[in-house]
């Protein structure tokens, strides 16, 4: 894939993604439907199966139950992060001025307590329902990332208040309390104390490992370390994470994805300190990445026991993973499969391919901004690499 290829399609992506604002169908958004709205009773089950329809169809049935098209919280701030990455590659303003009107939008519609942001939707559950824009640990982790990533070029608007408030959220309100070993968190304030989701603790521990390469307290440093202590102790005898802790607890088993979180926020731990301490288990957690969640050829599989379906968020978190982990050869192979077998051109990506077939259909943060913040990451090493040899 040669350079012009590369940054076009990172271009072509971010670009199909500007001109409709950002705004677009979501992964679970089917309690925004204008049809579930009207109707004159509220029912958990009713609101799954709007729910759960609109995710599981084989095709986007979203138009169907007039579901509006909308800016995700998360999505946004990868958008951030892609369009800083297109500005450190090109040196064009208008990338970075792209940015920072993203930036302003984003922390516009911060909640203040809890502090910061969930997704732009409700999301109903068997247990509960959880309120649009309840925050969570995921989506504070990549927000965050997108303010520090911003003012590192330009007076990024709410750094210090995202520097200042983000330490709180992960202690106080994410309920940080001793484990065996180590320390855990919750997803969102919001969640119970029966099961604990693994990915989600390593981006707890991500975000104040981010927040000591920023300030350099060692005790966002020594948190960290305790939070990583426990996600490493939960790794599998084959190397990977069952998605929370009691495994029990959920359906998903090792998925690809949620298993490329936990072993980039041990990548993060390295690139920050001169310690081993976590050298085997991301020897090993890299390996299980690698070998079993995707094929020699970069093709992803879903997770350690099914091939399918072949998902944009699995190959996008495998080109962020293995560039971030000096493999960028295997990541243009992640790269290279996804153009070819879910890329429908002009800078849109298809959601998912099923063994029988493909949705092939766009969600904007799911699809658009985990693939652009991607291809922007791996085009900066390609131009690291190019520029050192």
């Amino acid at each position: 894939m040669n350079r012009h290829r590369r940054f076009s399609t990172l271009a072509a992506t971010l670009n199909y993604s500007r001109e409709r604002s950002y705004a677009g169908y979501d992964y679970s958004d089917g309690l925004s439907s204008e049809i579930l709205e009207r109707l004159p009773v509220s029912n958990k089950w009713v609101d799954i199966l709007f729910q759960e329809s609109a995710k599981r169809a084989p095709i986007n049935i979203r138009p169907a139950l007039l579901i509006p098209r909308r800016r995700s919280f998360k999505g946004t701030a990868l958008f951030v992060l892609a369009n800083v990455g297109a500005y450190e590659l090109t040196g064009r303003s208008e990338y970075l001025d792209e940015a920072s009107e993203l930036l302003d939008w984003l922390l516009a519609r911060r909640r203040e307590s809890p502090f910061g942001w969930g997704h732009n939707h409700d999301v109903q559950m068997l247990e509960e329902k959880t309120p649009r824009n309840t925050p969570s640990i995921v989506t504070n982790c990549y927000a965050m990332r997108a303010v520090f990533r911003t003012a590192s070029h330009t007076d990024a608007p709410g750094y210090e208040l995202v520097r200042d408030r983000m330490p709180g959220f992960v202690t106080d309100d994410l309920d940080y309390t001793s484990a065996d070993p180590g320390s855990r968190i919750k997803y969102r304030p919001t969640a119970g104390e029966d099961s604990y989701v693994l990915n989600a603790n390593a981006l707890g521990a991500r975000v104040l490992l981010d927040l000591y390469g920023e300030v350099g307290d060692r005790s966002f440093r020594d948190r960290a370390e305790e939070i990583l202590d426990y996600v490493a102790a939960r790794q599998h005898r084959l190397g990977g994470w069952k998605y929370t802790d009691p495994p029990s607890a959920s359906h998903l088993s090792m998925d690809s994805h949620h298993n490329g979180f936990i072993v980039e926020s041990f990548l993060r731990y390295n690139d920050l300190t001169d310690s081993h301490r976590y050298a085997e288990t991301l020897d090993a957690g890299l390996r299980f990445y690698k070998n079993v969640l995707f094929e020699p050829d970069g093709t992803p599989n879903w997770d350690e026991s099914s091939s399918y379906p072949k998902d944009i968020h699995a190959v996008a978190q495998g080109i962020l993973t293995f560039t971030m982990a000096d493999d960028v050869e295997f990541a243009e192979q992640i790269v290279s499969w996804a153009l070819d077998n879910l890329y429908a051109g002009s800078g849109q990506f298809y959601y998912r391919q099923e063994r029988f077939y493909t949705r092939s259909y766009t969600l904007m943060r799911w699809c658009q901004a985990w693939m652009a913040y991607a291809l922007s990451e791996f085009c900066l090493a390609k131009e690291d690499a190019r520029e050192r040899s």
